[in-house]
């Protein structure tokens, strides 16, 4: 029989602290967002790239500190597969194992280190990871989500997950399906739309598989579009480019994405079989049309990078499906539409002969065979079928609780007549409402926004436009016009583009009661403005009063390090507590100082001790520049030489990158960044 528990595991996990309390006011940028000018030329309906990620906060306080935590788990099973989720972590699939064959099916992280992936910054690697919203990994892929157990019309237990994404205002939910007997774990998520426009849609299924020798990744398609990470994307034939084989992933030297141009009319599926010719293979119903490969490739960065966000010897790669063709497009999603879809995750046994040695055409057709006796096309359509009977069925036992937000947007709409945000099936209780709701609530209930002592955090934010149109309401009636108010005001209309309206509710803020926040925000305007020192003099004073701020003594760093005050950089970095200043970005931003000041003796010791910056973003150049602007600079003194091509040449060839610090995607690209970034 099919059942459904909760357990819990214990994982080896670095910390995951609080969120930056700072507004996240500018666009976020991930390594491989960018199209080239080919895509640019393709008719997609909204681009929707989002001018940032409010209302959501950076999530960047982790360290590398592997300790034994404790993490609860949902798990679903029968007597064929095993199926673990973690309910702290976006639902996360962390493992399905195939118990008669006794196989693991997916990659699973031996532990969970965060790292800088995410539009949010904190990402871990490992199981299936559900990303709906926007480009860059989901909001809340390391955020708790609802959870419940719901007794399907057969009696069997699903599992549901659900919570409301606060960006496009929508709710979502994900039914989980492992009827007796079956070889196929069955994933039907469900997203709606309450918004009386339409908006720009996303979704990625990012599914993990160990990365094994030999291993190819198969998809029914003839041509791809191959996305490095110099930027560029080009459509080719399958399964060759520049005369190797892009579909076996160990072949490949660096990381690139393959996005598989799936005809409409074909069944869409992806697999990724070993050399015995045993893998996952993931299959959908048709509004699931896209299917990706991932790779870290087998430059030394990208092996780097498996270490970084595991142990050693524990590669993976990434098969994907997703709404649209590739990553860099949206779906637009109409006003009230509700789109839904079914998902299938099983072992797909094939010949060895017939994966590896065939022609492309002739290896796709068998594991499309061996697929379709597996799990018919048209068995999955009435799964699919079946399983919307059970997708509006009330739960019958919350096991896990999200965040508060959607009963918050509950409660607004009620007050103004409207219908509710949540979908059947996928209540947003009173009862999830907490500490970063309340204020909302009392200004939307009692007319103004609380009082906060501006030593404190100033809360969650809010930029939903009715949202904004509340406080904007309410402020210009004198109801809680106060500093926080006026911050928070300023926030909404920075958000939607109202730089002037920004400026003058800081700056009314600040006349009111000065304070860190008001500063740091007036600092970003100047930025803006391309006002560089007035940018650094407006944070090294936020810093000031608030000196056991680790963000405002990073955002202080970085403005002094563009305005080009190096000896500034360093004093103030100097002058911070000793818990502060020995964070491994400080500490890599005063030795860029020195290094431009002359003074290599500092550059020495960063690269002495162990890389200790967390954090350090995909895509990020600033350690390999460091180590080869720093050689520069010494064989210039120490030869009397000019840093020129020639002296470059020869330090990449004199001075390999040490391993620890390598964090290049692609060894070869010119940097894209510097390290003044």
């Amino acid at each position: 029989m099919s059942e459904l528990r909760l357990e819990t595991i214990e994982i080896s996990a670095a910390r995951l602290g609080p969120s930056n309390p700072l507004p996240a006011l500018h666009a976020y940028h991930t390594a491989s967002i960018d199209a080239s000018a080919e895509d640019a030329k393709l008719d997609h309906p909204d681009r929707g790239n989002e001018a940032s990620i409010l209302p959501y906060t950076l999530q960047d306080d982790y360290d590398r500190l592997l300790q034994p935590r404790k993490f609860t788990v949902a798990v679903l099973e029968n007597d064929i597969l095993r199926a673990t989720f973690l309910l702290e972590l976006g639902g996360r699939l962390w493992s399905l194992f195939h118990k008669p064959a006794r196989r693991e099916l997916l990659h699973v992280n031996p532990v969970f280190q965060p790292a800088n992936l995410s539009v949010r910054d904190a990402w871990f690697s490992g199981g299936v990871e559900w990303n709906i919203s926007i480009i860059g990994h989901c909001p809340l892929t390391c955020s708790p989500l609802f959870a419940a157990r719901v007794s399907a019309a057969d009696g069997s237990p699903i599992l549901r997950l659900w919570e409301f994404e606060r960006i496009r205002a929508v709710p979502f939910q994900i039914d989980f399906h492992l009827p007796d007997g079956s070889p196929f774990l069955f994933v039907r998520p469900r997203i709606g739309n309450p918004n009386e426009v339409a908006i720009p849609m996303y979704w990625w299924s990012n599914i993990a598989v160990d990365e094994t020798e030999e291993m190819r990744v198969l998809a029914p398609a003839g041509r791809a579009f191959y996305h490095a990470y110099d930027r560029s994307l080009r459509s080719q034939d399958l399964p060759t480019r520049d005369g190797q084989d892009v579909t076996h992933p160990t072949r490949r030297a660096a990381a690139a994405d393959l996005y598989f141009q799936i005809a409409p009319e074909q069944r869409p599926w992806i697999a990724a079989l070993d050399r015995e010719g045993l893998g996952l293979v993931h299959a959908s119903t048709q509004r699931m049309i896209g299917r990706k490969m991932f790779v870290w490739g087998m430059d030394p960065g990208g092996r780097r990078w498996q270490e970084h966000l595991s142990v050693p010897g524990h590669p993976y790669i990434e098969i994907q499906g997703g709404l649209a063709t590739k990553q860099t497009e949206y779906v637009l999603m109409s006003a009230g539409a509700r789109w839904e879809w079914l998902e299938a995750y099983g072992l797909l046994e094939g010949d060895p002969r017939s994966v590896h040695l065939a022609d492309w055409r002739s290896a796709v057709g068998h594991v499309q065979e061996r697929l379709e006796a597996a799990l018919p096309r048209e068995v999955l359509e009435a799964q699919f079928a079946r399983f919307a009977v059970d997708a509006d069925e009330r739960p019958a036992e919350i096991l896990h609780t999200g965040s508060g937000w959607g009963a918050l947007e509950n409660r607004r709409r009620a007050r103004f007549n409207l219908t509710p945000v949540g979908i059947p099936g996928a209540p947003f209780p009173d009862a999830s409402l907490g500490p970063e709701q309340e204020p909302w609530l009392r200004l939307l209930e009692d007319g103004a926004l609380p009082h906060r002592d501006p030593a404190d955090i100033p809360g969650a934010y809010m930029t939903h436009s009715a949202w904004k149109t509340i406080l904007e309401n309410a402020v210009g009636a004198g109801q809680g016009a106060h500093w926080l108010s006026l911050l928070h005001l300023g926030i909404m209309r920075y958000r939607y583009l109202d730089m002037n309206g920004a400026r003058q509710a800081w700056e009314g803020s600040r006349e009111l009661t000065t304070s860190a926040w008001s500063l740091r925000n007036l600092a970003m305007l100047s930025a803006d403005e391309g006002n560089a020192d007035r940018a650094a003099d407006l944070s090294a004073a936020a810093a000031s009063m608030m000196p056991r701020s680790t963000p405002l003594a990073i955002e202080a760093s970085e403005a002094l390090l563009r305005a080009g005050r190096f000896a500034d950089l360093r004093s103030f970095v100097a002058s911070l507590p000793a818990p502060v200043a020995i964070h491994g970005r400080l500490r890599l931003l005063a030795t860029i100082a020195a290094l431009r000041l002359g003074d290599l003796t500092p550059v020495e010791s960063f690269f002495a001790r162990p890389c200790d910056i967390a954090n350090i973003r995909e895509g990020e150049l600033s350690l390999s520049e460091l180590w080869f602007e720093w050689h520069e600079a010494r064989l210039s003194r120490a030869e009397g030489l000019p840093v020129n091509e020639t002296l470059r040449a020869r330090v990449r060839r004199a001075f390999p990158l040490p391993k620890e610090f390598d964090f290049r995607m692609n060894p070869d690209e010119p940097s894209s960044q510097g390290i003044d970034s």
